[in-house]
């Protein structure tokens, strides 16, 4: 059995395994399931009205900035800069909004897809640079804002830290293995 036939079991059966153990579980401490389970649904559509707001908010910024042209003259700007980094000025607008929303950022990625080959450098970056960050604005304004949270300095200081770790690396592991 090859290591591939052993993972494409296992991921076969991860999902149906844990929802096997909950029910287990569940009806082991004689908990109502369905009553739970509803309970919880009723929970979710409360949290998905209160994070309403928030979401319509930074959509509506997002698209103001795309829209306005103010990321795309951004990133003519800094061209010069972003080249000596290795770092193609078509990225810039991806590295900025993914930390706003992965809506948009799924939106800037197909531009640069649609816009470059799918097998070059700029293609490629994106790619990778879109699985290692996080929409850290994005989870900020929703979630935090949703649950009340006040104060989150730390926390944002964390987000934009890993953001930006995460886009070096990007740049960094593009660079070696496709130069």
């Amino acid at each position: 059995m090859t290591i591939k036939t052993i993972i494409d079991i296992v991921s076969l059966w991860t999902l149906p395994t844990i929802i096997l153990i909950i029910l287990t579980t569940a009806i082991i401490r004689k908990i109502p399931i369905y009553e739970t389970f509803i309970e919880g649904a009723k929970d979710g559509v409360k949290v998905s009205i209160n994070i309403i707001p928030y979401l319509a908010a930074i959509i509506v910024a997002i698209s103001m900035l795309r829209a306005s042209g103010a990321i795309d003259s951004l990133a003519n700007l800094l061209s010069p800069i972003l080249n000596k980094l290795s770092m193609p000025a078509d990225i810039l607008p991806l590295a900025i909004v993914r930390s706003l929303s992965g809506s948009a950022a799924l939106g800037v990625f197909s531009d640069i897809i649609s816009t470059h080959d799918i097998n070059s450098y700029v293609s490629k970056l994106a790619a990778i640079m879109l699985g290692s960050s996080e929409t850290t604005f994005y989870v900020l304004t929703v979630y935090f804002g949703a649950v009340g949270i006040k104060k989150y300095r730390y926390a944002l200081l964390t987000g934009l830290s890993a953001d930006f770790i995460g886009i070096a690396m990007a740049i960094i592991v593009t660079r070696f293995f496709f130069g």
